[in-house]
C-alpha cells in the first residue's frame, strides 16, 4: 500500500511514517515545502536503515501518488491543507488524525463549528472521500520506539470498509483498533487529548494514552 502523510514533517507524522514503513508499506511525507519533506524522509532513512525507504513530495503530489492519505497537521492549517489536497484525495481514504487544539490553552476541549476536526474534513472534500478519523490519542515517542505501544485507537467515520482498513493499518502498526462509530463519535476522540494533556501535566509525562477493557 501507498501512503501519503500530509504533515509527515510533524512529530506525529514521522512516528506513523516510521510504523507502516518498519512492515512494508510504501510511505511518502508530504510537505507544503519539497525540499523539507525530502530532507525529513532522508533523516528517517538514515535513522531506521531497516524500514522500507521514505520518500518526500510536496504535499499534493504525495496526496495524488497514494492509496491512503494521512493528515497530521495543526488545526490552524487544517482547512487550508485538506482544501489544497481536495482534488487528489478524490475515491480514497483520507485518515484525519487532526485535533482542534486552540494554543496556548491546549488542555481545554475545543468543539469546532462542525463539531470536529474529521466531520470538517468529510464536509469540504466531500462524500466520494472516506474520511475516517484516528489515532489522536497515541503519543509520538511510542510511536518511534521499537515495541508495540500500550494504547489503543478510537477510530470513526462513515464507511464500514474504510473504517477496516483503518483498524487493519493501525494493528500493522503496533496498536488496537476500536470502530467508535459513526464520524459525529469523533468529537469525542479528539477532546480526549486535551484530557490526556491533562494527565501528562499532572504526573510529569508525555505519553498518557488510553486502553479498551473488558474485550477479548
Amino acid at each position: 500500500m501507498i501512503i501519503a502523510i500530509i504533515g509527515g514533517t510533524g512529530k506525529e507524522g514521522k512516528g506513523l511514517a516510521y510504523r507502516w514503513a518498519k512492515i512494508g508499506h510504501q510511505v511518502i511525507i508530504g510537505s507544503r515545502e519539497q525540499e523539507k519533506a525530502q530532507r525529513i524522509a532522508s533523516e528517517l532513512n538514515e535513522t531506521y536503515p531497516n524500514i522500507k525507504p521514505l520518500h518526500g513530495k510536496q504535499n499534493l503530489t504525495a496526496a495524488q501518488n497514494a492509496d491512503v492519505v494521512v493528515i497530521t497537521v495543526p488545526y490552524s492549517a487544517h482547512p487550508a491543507i485538506v482544501e489544497s489536497i481536495k482534488s487528489s484525495v478524490q475515491g480514497k481514504i483520507v485518515i484525519d488524525v487532526t485535533v482542534p487544539l486552540v494554543p496556548p490553552k491546549v488542555s481545554q476541549v475545543h468543539i469546532p463549528a462542525s463539531g470536529s476536526a474529521a466531520q470538517e474534513a468529510q464536509e469540504m472534500l466531500g462524500e466520494n472521500v472516506k474520511v475516517v478519523s484516528a489515532f489522536q490519542n497515541v503519543s509520538y515517542e511510542k510511536l518511534l520506539e521499537e515495541a508495540d505501544t500500550l494504547s489503543d485507537v478510537l477510530v470513526c467515520g462513515n464507511d464500514s470498509q474504510a473504517k477496516q482498513i483503518v483498524i487493519d493499518l493501525i494493528s500493522e502498526a503496533g496498536m488496537r483498533g476500536f470502530d467508535a462509530g459513526p464520524i459525529q463519535n469523533s468529537i469525542v476522540s479528539e477532546g480526549l487529548t486535551s484530557v490526556l494533556i491533562n494527565i501528562n501535566k499532572k504526573f510529569g509525562v508525555h505519553s498518557a494514552g488510553i486502553r479498551i477493557i473488558g474485550i477479548d
